[in-house]
């Protein structure tokens, strides 16, 4: 048996970068904020999500930067070969399932007063 799942509670530390494809599929990347509690004070980890399809068109249409959101997705790490030093590279990106709108009604709402689109 083997489990990836990760699940996280943060902030949005900037606006969406969606892609658009031909085909109709819809890519959505933010980074999200969890702070990390510590004795002399709290730290943000950072972190990569990639969100796809229908989840990720709703995460374009109403994640805006600051928001409060949770997430539940797996690990993975894109990989590749640095250009200019050929030095082989990495990163961990949370590829998310299910997205989750937190923090107050009034963040919300006004967050989605500016988008008339329907989930």
């Amino acid at each position: 048996m083997s489990l990836n799942v990760v699940t996280l509670v943060g902030r949005v530390g900037g606006d969406p970068d969606v892609k658009y494809f031909e085909s109709g599929t819809v890519l959505c990347k933010l980074t999200l904020a969890v702070n990390r509690r510590s004795k002399n004070s709290d730290q943000p980890d950072w972190f990569n999500l990639e969100i796809w399809g229908k989840t990720a068109q709703v995460a374009a249409d109403y994640v805006r930067k600051g928001a409060q959101i949770g997430v539940t997705g797996s690990l993975r790490f894109e990989r590749w070969q640095d250009r200019n030093t050929g030095a082989n590279r990495s990163k961990p990106v949370i590829r998310v399932d299910q997205l989750e709108f937190l923090g107050s009604k009034r963040d919300n709402e006004s967050s989605m007063s500016q988008h008339n689109s329907e989930f």
